[in-house]
């Protein structure tokens, strides 16, 4: 019943395909991220409807989507996270799945406060062959590209709002799951609903105002650093522990 409701809503937007976004990679970017839950995304898109487009693939404006995340043995990418350091890195193979299409993809943030994110093209869900361990080793100093292995898995489902003016990214994350490579735990997120602003520089966003309307303040989310924290209790996360009591209040 609730992907119903949210599908008939989206069905009001205007659609723009991937040709049509070509223009608007914001691979340099920073981006903003919000949480809430179904209730108020349902309101949030309806008043959404005259500022944006909706990214329409085979018809479908709602996609599935999975990660396959990377990290140490001794985890740390989730460690420096944990730990608030502003420079700071994930790996991880992001795969299409309406498609079947994958990327190897590493993230970074600087202590800007800006996100860079490099990506190539994968057939694979291992990173121990020679390109991915070349692509790899150019763009994460100070790692050791052959020692990486999988950590962490999710699927979710994800809608892609663009800006009238074709200056902003917005997308939006339900029905997230997790399951831990390394624990075999598994987390549901149930009707958590994860948002995410992406733009160049300051550009005027529409999404904040409509936002602050709801009540909704910005809140950072790393699917791979939740992710981890609720299905490993080994993980130090004392940083995180105010943000997933929050988490599971909005999915109980």
């Amino acid at each position: 019943m609730i992907m119903s409701v949210l599908e008939d809503i989206l069905c009001g937007f205007e659609p723009i395909t991937l040709d049509q976004m070509s223009s608007i990679k914001l691979l340099n970017r920073t981006d903003t991220k919000y949480v809430t839950d179904m209730a108020v995304l349902e309101r949030l898109l309806s008043m959404a409807q005259p500022y944006y487009y909706v990214q329409e693939q085979s018809g479908g404006r709602n996609m599935p989507y999975g990660t396959l995340y990377f990290d140490t043995p001794d985890c740390r990418m989730f460690r420096e996270h944990e730990r608030g350091k502003l420079t700071r890195y994930k790996v991880r193979i992001r795969t299409y799945e309406s498609s079947g299409t994958s990327f190897l993809e590493v993230k970074h943030k600087n202590n800007h406060g800006r996100t860079k994110k490099k990506r190539i093209e994968t057939d694979s869900f291992s990173i121990d062959d020679d390109r991915s361990l070349e692509f790899l080793a150019k763009r994460l100093p100070d790692y050791d590209p052959s020692i990486l292995e999988p950590r962490l898995q999710n699927h979710f489902r994800r809608i892609t709002l663009v800006n009238k003016q074709k200056t902003e990214r917005l997308t939006i994350d339900t029905a997230l799951r997790f399951e831990n490579l390394a624990t075999g735990n598994t987390a549901d997120m149930g009707k958590l609903v994860v948002l995410e602003i992406k733009r160049d520089g300051l550009t005027e966003s529409p999404m904040t105002g409509l936002l602050s309307v709801l009540r909704v303040k910005s809140s950072g989310f790393s699917k791979y650093c939740i992710g981890s924290a609720l299905t490993d209790e080994g993980l130090k996360q004392n940083n995180f522990k105010e943000k997933i009591s929050r988490i599971k209040k909005l999915t109980e």
